[in-house]
């Protein structure tokens, strides 16, 4: 965790030494050093929130993961019941001829 917002800080940084290096100014101005803590601040709350949507995807993902495993699972169930060890053949539009 800790070291995906420091690479994000990092990144807020090396982003205010990128635009002073347009403007072509002194990277250590005294009336301009309050910038890097504040791009630090921002790169690293992007990184904090970025960590987030990667948990929640994770969770999404892992509960679709146990769903599938499960309709799998139950599927195995009902073609060991069915007996003859061929699969179910099922109606449908989209069903092919065997």
């Amino acid at each position: 965790m800790v070291h995906k917002v420091l690479f994000w800080s990092g990144f807020g940084i090396a982003v205010r030494f990128w635009q002073l290096g347009i403007e072509m100014r002194p990277f250590f101005n005294k009336e301009s050093l309050w910038a890097y803590p504040f791009y630090a601040g921002v790169g690293g709350s992007f990184g904090y929130w970025l960590l987030g949507v990667e948990n929640r995807q994770m969770k999404i993902l892992g509960n679709r993961r146990d769903s599938l495993l499960e309709k799998r699972r139950r599927r195995a169930e009902r073609e060991a019941e069915n007996g003859d060890g061929e699969k179910a053949e099922t109606a449908g539009i989209l069903a092919s001829p065997s």
